[in-house]
């Protein structure tokens, strides 16, 4: 959870702003205006065309009309993280087994600021709902993944944390209650994994547990979901809980046994 006054001496000011208007494209704008991406970013106009200038001679970014986009060679950065970490070698046959037993969905994130970003995924589902894909993000606190990596923060990261947040309805049951979140999270501090129910989005229903590393940090969490309606979170812990945990203690084994892993989810 680094903030301004970490950054070392030879940050590069332009390198971070170049990467926040890559990731200032997202579904809900597929396309923006230089002044567009100049608000998201929050940056001047002039620093936005020099990004976007760069961007689109090295092929990341194109135009249309006034308009930028992203272009294919994007996908690029993400299949480095892909392959270097070897998720699909080292996570996913994890989720597919979880999968596999189970139904429904599941997923491997890490903590990235205020947002829980998910580093894997497998899925059975078909139904149009928030997207666990890799590279999606979310509000921490409205996940399941979310609440297990804020549980496993020192105290006065957490303490910083629910200072800084401004917490925002998703659905009309996301709690947005700070004292009610602190007392969600001390519980699934307390009992070792967390619940959701439509916090994220409708039709969500959620449990997480934490992996830990050698030195008993949470580096990541994972997940199982199914539909609400169709599953409790009383019956996700009664009948996934122990295969979560045992899933959980394979992939921390796995990254013992491969550093590059344990380096990208160790804080």
């Amino acid at each position: 959870m680094r903030d301004d006054s970490e950054r070392p001496a030879e940050f590069v000011e332009a390198l971070a702003k170049g990467l926040a208007v890559l990731e200032a494209f997202d579904g809900a704008h597929p396309e923006m205006t230089l002044s567009e991406v100049a608000r998201r970013v929050d940056v001047s106009p002039a620093a936005a065309r020099r990004s976007l200038i760069t961007l689109m001679a090295l092929g990341y970014v194109g135009q249309r009309a006034k308009r930028y986009h992203l272009k294919p060679r994007v996908m690029a950065l993400g299949s480095a993280f892909f392959y270097s970490a070897r998720v699909e070698e080292l996570l996913l046959p994890d989720l597919r087994r979880i999968v596999e037993t189970f139904g429904d969905a599941a997923s491997v994130g890490t903590l990235d600021g205020a947002d829980v970003i998910y580093i894997a995924h497998h899925s059975v589902q078909r139904a149009r709902r928030a997207s666990a894909v890799m590279g999606a993000r979310y509000p921490a606190f409205a996940t399941s993944l979310g609440r297990v990596l804020l549980a496993g923060l020192p105290e006065a990261d957490f303490a910083a944390w629910l200072e800084r947040l401004e917490p925002e309805a998703l659905t009309a049951r996301t709690c947005i209650d700070k004292a009610e979140l602190a007392a969600e999270i001390a519980r699934a501090r307390a009992q070792g994994y967390a619940t959701t129910v439509d916090q994220l989005d409708y039709g969500i229903t959620a449990l997480a547990v934490p992996i830990r590393d050698a030195e008993g940090r949470t580096v990541a969490a994972l997940n199982s979901s199914g539909y609400t309606g169709m599953v409790t979170p009383e019956q996700l812990v009664g009948d996934r809980l122990p295969e979560l945990r045992a899933a959980a203690s394979h992939i921390a084994h796995e990254m013992a046994r491969y550093p590059v892993l344990q380096a990208v989810l160790s804080p």
